[in-house]
């Protein structure tokens, strides 16, 4: 009997990859030698490579009809025994469905927030899981899976593993703490005034320097964190997904909010601080979760306003509810991360 090729739709974006290799490691583990490819943005084509779940990696650009239909092309060459959209938009959705995959695995019109995607699958899955996560697993017990989730590790580089190692020498830094200050939408975003003064507490505090991660369109954010540090001085450090995962591997602690390098962070082991407000931890948040009350150096802190209302709405200032978390409180989580290691 032939092994199966499954078909695997995730384009983007960073966050959103690592919560779908959890599913994708469950559909591995149930079939160790099918035929898995992966369809992905070119951005994240190294990502997912990383993780070694997928047998090929596609790469391809939505916005470029040159690259969508030479990808239409390269399916309609191929068997599938299933096509497996993990995404859940038209663009993802079209793509099986133009390819001439039979079986295509997606979303019900109850989880799926664009109108009528469903309607592009032939087994449409209802949800019953709260964390994207846990949806997704949902998507890869359908397709067969024994269960839905399965552990998997991500691949740091030598080579990115030295470059990162010669920054830091450079630099005059052995441990550290990274700051992930940005995080797409601005309401999301922990202000970079109170990311300064954290700075400020670690370092006089724990005697630790401070490294401010950013992305593209973030440079006026960093900036304000460090001015608003002083003397504390932290790293501002942009640069490739290789060497960033390095630098988030071998970090002491990683703080930021529900953005994409927070959740590599801690795909790959790496304890951190999580700072939520508008969107909800128990959907959004890291994966695994941790419900032990009692911090260790290995665990994943949350924080969270009480009063904090979930809304995906999109805004250019910081949500109140995320003004709701004190330097007080981030600073105490930091120290119970890092233990005795400061």
């Amino acid at each position: 009997m032939a092994e199966p090729r499954f078909l695997v739709l995730r384009l983007g974006s960073l966050g959103d990859i690592v919560h779908t290799f959890p599913a994708v490691a469950g559909l591995r583990e149930s079939f160790p030698r099918a035929e898995i490819t992966w369809l992905t943005h070119p951005r994240w084509g190294f990502l997912v490579e990383s993780s070694s779940l997928a047998s090929q990696v596609w790469a391809v650009e939505s916005r470029s009809f040159a690259s969508v239909a030479g990808t239409i092309r390269r399916l309609r060459q191929a068997h599938w025994d299933a096509g497996i959209d993990y995404q859940g938009l038209w663009k993802t959705a079209a793509l099986p469905f133009l390819g001439g995959v039979k079986r295509r695995i997606g979303f019900s019109s109850e989880t799926i927030r664009e109108f009528g995607v469903p309607l592009l699958y032939t087994d449409r899955v209802r949800c019953t899981s709260t964390h994207i996560a846990d949806q997704n697993c949902e998507l890869s017990l359908r397709a067969g899976a024994r269960r839905g989730a399965a552990d998997f590790s991500l691949r740091v580089t030598p080579a990115d593993d030295s470059a990162v190692a010669a920054y830091l020498r450079r630099a005059g830094i052995d441990r550290y703490i990274v700051l992930s200050p940005g995080g797409g939408w601005r309401s999301k975003c922990w202000p970079a005034e109170r990311f300064g003064e954290l700075c400020r507490r670690i370092r006089q505090s724990l005697g630790l320097r401070c490294i401010a991660n950013y992305g593209p369109g973030e440079d006026d954010l960093v900036a304000a964190v460090r001015t608003a540090s002083g003397d504390a001085v932290p790293l501002l450090y942009n640069s490739e997904l290789g060497q960033l995962m390095s630098l988030l591997r071998n970090a002491l602690c990683v703080v930021g909010g529900d953005t994409g390098p927070l959740h590599l962070a801690i795909a790959l082991g790496t304890p951190a601080v999580a700072l939520f407000g508008p969107t909800d931890p128990a959907r959004n948040g890291p994966y695994p979760r941790l419900t032990r009350s009692e911090a260790t150096v290995d665990e994943t802190i949350v924080l969270r306003a009480r009063d904090s209302i979930t809304t995906h709405r999109r805004g250019e200032a910081p949500d109140p509810s995320m003004l709701a978390i004190e330097v007080d409180s981030v600073f105490d989580a930091v120290r119970r991360c890092v233990g005795d290691s400061a």
